[in-house]
């Protein structure tokens, strides 16, 4: 898993603004939150627990994956731009996701939260499938997706975390990792997926 971040100008730190936002607001940090966050609300501080057991195949070990590609030289940095190796990824944290669920299912996790990473399950494979043809903004996707989630499950104030997602759809633009659409596009995903998610799931 990657260290922590070194101070500016090192290699380990994002030197423009934009750089650090996509680094601070990566998808990782956004699934950590939501899944823990999930966790307690449907269980408390055991909830909390499983949720770390979530996020350790939903973010910790993809992050491990990423980073081993990054010093074998398959991908240049964490964000994985390229076709290819972004649908290697992809495949990677399908395997990791379905194990987790897998996992938690058979161990009695929180309904709640087993069927929120049966939507991210079924998330990953849609943007999957879309990046065969488009470069849709995965970090985007993620990040509307767990304001939304987390909006539904503590109240509309959280929906203010949007503007979270909006600052990073700026920085990825700004980096010229996506395009304005393709980070619309991913935003909209995220959010409306996983609204109709969080609708079956407590239905």
């Amino acid at each position: 898993m990657p260290g922590p971040p070194g101070p500016p100008g090192s290699l380990s730190w994002p030197g423009s603004l934009a750089a650090r936002v996509t680094y601070l607001l990566e998808p990782k940090n956004w699934l950590i939150v939501t899944v823990v966050g999930v966790g307690a609300h449907a269980d408390g501080l055991a909830g909390a627990g499983w949720g770390l057991l979530a996020a350790f195949f939903a973010a910790v070990l993809p992050t491990v994956f990423i980073s081993y590609g990054i010093r074998r030289g398959r991908w240049e940095d964490r964000n994985v731009g390229d076709r290819r190796p972004r649908l290697a990824v992809l495949a990677f944290i399908t395997a990791s996701v379905a194990t987790g669920l897998i996992l938690l299912a058979v161990l009695g996790a929180p309904a709640l939260l087993t069927g929120y990473l049966a939507f991210m399950l079924a998330s990953v494979a849609v943007l999957a499938a879309i990046t065969l043809v488009w470069k849709i903004s995965i970090h985007c996707a993620v990040a509307a997706g767990s304001v939304t989630v987390l909006a539904l499950v503590y109240g509309p104030l959280v929906f203010g975390g949007y503007l979270l997602v909006g600052l990073l759809g700026w920085s990825r633009v700004a980096v010229r990792d996506h395009t304005v659409l393709q980070v619309v596009g991913g935003s909209v995903l995220g959010a409306a997926a996983a609204f109709l998610a969080y609708a079956a799931i407590v239905a």
